[in-house]
This record gives structure tokens, sequence and C-alpha cells, in this order.
């Protein structure tokens, strides 16, 4: 019988006005799984990693980036500052713990991180693990991949289609870790009742299109981690070629957390 991390048979989460869950997959190809993810919704902080470098190292980077960002973001009043200096911290952690173990060398990882304060929800990200927003029955993608085949769609020299085939879509320019220095692309966006914030790997992003996606979010109920299920069994469903993470965060109420809050909730 295959054993599942607690990460692998979900987690939900609850704070004053968020309620969140999450699930990672190895996939059906992967034999190990090098995602990972931290919730802590009762401080508004939310991040995915998808690591590389090979099991060991890839698992080692993806854990220490996301519980480095995370512990950054629960210690720092909310904001583009904030988000930069937990990236910061993350990329450092990950490259200097590469320098002292060769066993590691050359170990990285994405990083996509969701902060929430007052009515403002700030989206940090390296690489290509992607930020999504849910509104109003419309979707919209937060983030643009730090990826080969992006910037060669953004120049006009491959349709979204063809990247989807190419064989370098698994290129990225941007990593945590694998330089001493790294820059993250940072985003504001104000916060509406109801919006519902999709962070997931490439390994659902790769195997379902934005349709698809839109497809399994019109149906869904009030079960984010049912939701994120399903949307894992969709991605296994028509490959499952990586490891998949989703974590879902919905704000349940007109505001999200006050500034400066130590602890409005607590992990179910």
């Amino acid at each position: 019988m295959e054993t599942r991390t607690e990460q692998e048979a979900g987690i939900t989460a609850k704070g004053a006005a968020l309620t969140a869950a999450g699930i990672t997959d190895r996939g059906r190809v992967r034999r190990a799984n090098e995602d990972f993810f931290v919730m802590r919704p009762e401080a508004g902080a939310f991040v995915v990693c998808d690591g590389m470098g090979g099991a060991a190292a890839g698992e080692t980077a993806s854990h220490l980036a996301a519980e480095t960002a995370v512990a950054a973001l629960v210690a720092a009043k909310k904001g583009a500052g904030a988000i930069r200096e937990a990236v910061r911290l993350a990329n450092s952690t990950v490259y200097e713990r590469a320098r002292q173990d060769r066993r590691l060398e050359g170990m990285g990882t994405t990083l996509v991180a969701l902060a929430l304060s007052g009515k403002t929800a700030w989206v940090g990200h390296v690489g290509d693990s992607r930020c999504y927003r849910w509104r109003a029955g419309a979707l919209e993608r937060l983030t643009q991949d730090h990826s080969l085949v992006e910037e060669q769609i953004r120049i006009g020299r491959m349709t979204r289609e063809q990247a989807r085939r190419s064989p370098m879509q698994n290129v990225i320019t941007r990593a945590i870790g694998t330089r001493s220095e790294v820059v993250a692309e940072i985003q504001e966006f104000p916060l509406q009742r109801d919006d519902l914030f999709l962070i997931a790997s490439d390994g659902l992003t790769r195997e379902l299109t934005d349709a698809a996606i839109v497809g399994i979010l019109q149906g869904m109920g009030q079960d984010l981690e049912a939701v994120c299920a399903s949307l894992i069994a969709a991605a296994n469903a028509v490959g499952g070629r990586d490891n998949i993470t989703c974590v879902l965060v919905r704000v349940t109420l007109s505001w999200t957390l006050d500034e400066g809050s130590s602890g409005l909730g607590n992990r179910a």
C-alpha cells in the first residue's frame, strides 16, 4: 500500500477571514515528490515551491525555501518589501546549504508566495509556479512564468499552443538557490469578498489548460480540499508527468487580517 504524506492526503486550515486547503501529489511518473507547500492562514501567508536537482536535492530545496519564506512573512508586516525579504532569505538559505553539502550542489526551486493583509494581496514569484485569482466566475492568471518558452511567447516567436508542446518548456530562467542573488517579481492586488486564489506548481498547469481549470472551479462547492483533489485528479488523468501541487485560498469576509495581528485563527 502506498504511504501518503500529510500534504499528499490534504490539509485544510482556517483563519478568521480565510479558508485554505492544499494537496501535493507525486503524479503518475515521478518516483519522488519535490514539491512542497506551507500555509499560515492566521497570518495570511502561503508558499508553494517546486524543487529541482534530483529527489534529495529538490526536496531539500523546496522544503528549505518554503519554510524560510513563510517564517519571514509571518514575522513581518505584509507588503512588497516583506515578500522581497522573504525571497532573499529563502534564496540565501538554499544557496548556502548547497555550498555546504556537495551532494546538494546545483539544487534550486521555484517559489510563489501569497500574502494577504487588510484589503490587499501581494504575490511574489520566482520560476514557473503560478498564482491565479478566481473572481465572479472569471479566472485571471496573476503571474508570468520565468521560463524560456514564456520569453519566446512575449517576444512573439512562439504561440502559447506551441509552448505547450515545446521540449524546452521545463527550462526556467530564474530559480531560488542556484545563484547568490535572485530577483522576485512582486505585484499588489486589491481584495474582494469571495476572491479565490489558486497557487500551483507546473505539474498542474502543464497538464491542465486554463479552460480546464475553469471547468473544475465552476462546479466547485465550499470544500476547498475536495476542489484541490479534483484538480490533481484531472491533471493525473491526462498524464500526471510531474509532481502536482495546488493550494486554494478563499477570502470569506469583506476584510482579511488586521495589521499586526498575531493570530486570528488556527489550523484545523
